[in-house]
């Protein structure tokens, strides 16, 4: 990623702390969110080795103003692509210091993760470029460095005192790890409590996130009776009873969530009827770690009920459909007359309803070929998908719409027709 990235992004991708120093061995530094750095008898411990680049040359300059005390470790967070790329850097700059190769250590779904990443390369940053349009994206597997050490449920380090554990905590990833440092109290969450957002269960593009395993997490994190929190996102939390407030509440809402859609789905409805039925309690959903910052309600409805069902919508015509290019020019076809098309979307549009806008506008802009109805279609497509931008909260949403618009922009129907997208072969 570049570092010149646009000041949403970065907004949504910073820790909120930048590097901050709890207590004279504990510090946290500023990477694709909060990392952490632990003073121990053994050496320096990390969580996370930033983003690469400008990112982790500076994450450096920090640790080394705070102790020059070897790197003695480098745990990962979880396993998705930018929280560690930095890696080599921090191994390089152990060869250069003289000192030992860190010992690279993760949760034991980390390296199945990899593993996926590197067959499935080029759909990787194909949905990275999306979901992230500010960005460069790079080729994540060049960037990809195997942990040397894993762990399946908890492990203690000896790095000596003060004690640290790392426990498996499943949530956004089967592979998310949380550090805990008992004789302080303090708990690194990382990706189990994003922070500034509810958890993003059900993100567009990715695979599901099983709410209740989550909620499971953040139960057992509040039992250890951590005093401090830090989070993935923003500030640290401190107090017991505020940090209890966040964890648990956080897991009462989504077991909420969790039976009030089952209870539609035994009624029947569709993931798309109970998103539009559900009335959601403010004591649960209206306080600030569960604003839709990153996450979504929407988005949660739809993980559980893929949990639970197929991929059809139930909708008899997508059972078995025509290639979108027949269906789109018989659609096309069967309009009489698609300027009356147009103008219903363009009044939709200038009443506010851009969303009803767009379900019109598909009768057109999906259709093949470069008819200059088509074509304008699309060009109205691309100004209704920025004014959705305009409308929702979630930065995945948003960003989702604002790549859409541009690749609609650059005369492209479909992603799979941006060779850009396509990573350089091995």
């Amino acid at each position: 990623m570049r570092d010149d990235a646009d000041a949403t992004t970065k907004n949504i991708l910073s820790g909120a702390e930048g590097t901050r120093e709890i207590n004279d061995h504990v510090l946290i530094l500023p990477a694709q969110g909060n990392a952490l750095a632990v003073k121990t008898a053994g050496g320096l411990v990390l969580v996370d080795s930033g983003p690469g680049r400008g990112a982790t040359k500076r994450m450096m300059a920090a640790l080394r103003e705070w102790s020059d005390l070897p790197v003695r470790a480098i745990c990962y967070s979880h396993g998705h692509v930018g929280y560690n790329d930095g890696v080599r850097m921090w191994m390089d700059d152990a060869a250069r210091r003289g000192e030992a190769t860190p010992m690279l250590i993760a949760q034991e779904n980390c390296i199945r993760r990899y593993d996926r990443y590197r067959e499935t390369g080029g759909l990787q940053h194909a949905l990275n470029t999306m979901q992230f349009p500010q960005f460069d994206m790079a080729d994540s597997r060049q960037l990809i460095v195997n942990p040397t050490v894993t762990f399946r449920e908890h492990m203690v380090l000896d790095t000596g005192s003060p004690r640290i554990e790392l426990l498996a905590a499943p949530s956004e990833t089967d592979d998310v790890l949380s550090l805990w440092l008992p004789e302080d109290r303090i708990l690194y969450a990382g990706a189990a409590f994003p922070g500034t957002t509810l958890p993003n269960v059900g993100t567009p593009l990715r695979t599901l996130r099983l709410t209740i395993r989550w909620a499971e997490t953040l139960e057992k994190l509040a039992a250890l009776r951590p005093a401090t929190l830090i989070q993935e996102f923003g500030r640290v939390i401190e107090g017991e009873d505020a940090v209890a407030d966040r964890l648990l509440g956080t897991a009462e809402a989504l077991r909420w969530m969790r039976r009030e859609v089952v209870e539609r789905m035994n009624r029947g409805m569709s993931d798309l009827e109970i998103i539009h039925d559900i009335d959601y309690p403010d004591h649960l959903f209206d306080q600030s770690w569960m604003r839709e910052r990153y996450g979504a309600r929407d988005y949660i409805v739809r993980d559980m009920f893929r949990e639970e069902n197929g991929w059809w919508d139930r909708n008899p015509t997508t059972l078995h459909p025509a290639h979108p290019d027949d269906a789109g020019q018989a659609i096309l076809e069967a309009i009489g007359d698609p300027q009356t098309v147009l103008a219903k979307a363009r009044s939709l549009a200038d009443q506010g309803q851009a969303q009803l806008a767009l379900h019109v506008i598909d009768l057109l802009a999906l259709a093949p070929g470069d008819d200059p109805v088509v074509t304008e279609a699309r060009k109205l497509k691309a100004e209704l998908c920025r004014t959705r931008a305009g409308d929702v909260a979630p930065y995945v949403s948003k960003a989702l719409y604002e790549s859409s618009a541009r690749l609609l922009e650059n005369g492209k129907r479909r992603w799979s027709e941006r060779e850009e997208l396509r990573p350089a072969a091995e």
